[in-house]
């Protein structure tokens, strides 16, 4: 669905909600900035400016209440909660941590997923107050739902898929849920995520990240279908192996202890590995026969609906 068909932007929710962002941008920008000072005076700053980034964006960009960010909830950073119901868990590092490096952000990510699992919470975002992404995490695979920067001059409407009316809705408005607005590198220098020692899965010496299914990020045996280096770099021994684990019982009610309803989502996750590679048909050369397989196999999905 292109953005311009999305049903979204006739919500009379979306256009109020825009029109605030619009409105509040240029406030947010100045204090942002005045918050950064000690960043500009020293070199570095703490997470809690970070965090005080992130209470202004909600709670005076966005339409949600300052009790609404509930911080320190069961280790997680920040929790957005409404009614009894938690709806976003927010990790926070320290400004300059997470932009723009992919290694750094998809620690983050994991953190995130740990706690909201713990929390059966379906969405996670991580931010250091440069830039903020979101997903939401379906059939234990992560989708985009945003990616922005916060230093940006023009208002970011996206961001109404955070907002109060828009956070619990499902993502739509792209074809492909590619969000990124700035390359993110798979870099030695990337800056890891304070104090958090990723758990790695007992066989495959890997975290959650580089798995294409994560049941349950607490649990390894949960964890199917590795295809990433430790690095974020795609493994290109695993990814056909990967692939063919699932296209071997494809029809199968359960695949490798993978959900039925999982196995699109799974197969989409390995298809852009694959792109990534250069491995797809119609990327150039010709294509081996599982890149063809995972092609068919996703035709038919996709044609399915």
């Amino acid at each position: 669905m292109s953005e311009e068909n999305a049903g979204y932007l006739t919500l009379a929710s979306y256009h109020r909600c825009a029109e605030r962002i619009q409105t509040k941008w240029p406030a947010f920008l100045a204090k942002r900035e005045d918050r950064l000072r000690q960043q500009a005076r020293h070199g570095t700053a703490m997470e809690k400016t970070a965090e005080g980034i992130v209470d202004d964006l909600f709670a005076e960009v966005l339409d949600w209440q300052p009790g609404d960010l509930d911080h320190q909830v069961e280790h997680a950073d920040i929790v957005l909660t409404q009614n009894f119901i938690k709806y976003l868990v927010i990790e926070v590092k320290r400004p300059g941590a997470l932009a723009w490096h992919r290694q750094a952000l998809d620690k983050a990510l994991a953190q995130a997923r740990v706690y909201a699992d713990e929390q059966r919470v379906s969405r996670i975002a991580a931010t250091d107050g440069v830039m903020l992404y979101a997903a939401d995490i379906e059939n234990g695979v992560h989708h985009d739902r945003l990616f922005v920067r916060l230093d940006r001059p023009d208002a970011p409407l996206a961001l109404w898929w955070v907002s109060v009316h828009g956070i619990y809705r499902a993502r739509e408005g792209t074809d492909n849920r590619s969000l990124t607005e700035e390359p993110l590198a798979v870099s030695e220098g990337a800056l890891a995520p304070d104090g958090f020692a990723e758990l790695l899965h007992p066989k495959y010496k890997l975290p959650a990240r580089c798995f294409a299914y994560v049941g349950n990020a607490a649990d390894p045996h949960t964890w199917k279908l590795p295809h990433l280096d430790a690095s974020g770099a795609v493994d290109e021994r695993r990814l056909p192996k990967a692939i063919q684990a699932v296209l071997s019982n494809f029809r199968g009610v359960k695949v490798g202890g993978i959900p039925e309803p999982a196995i699109p989502d799974v197969l989409t996750k390995l298809e852009q590995a694959a792109q990534r590679l250069g491995r797809m048909p119609g990327q150039g050369g010709a294509a081996a026969p599982v890149y063809l397989q995972l092609a068919e196999a996703l035709s038919q999905i996709r044609r399915a609906g």
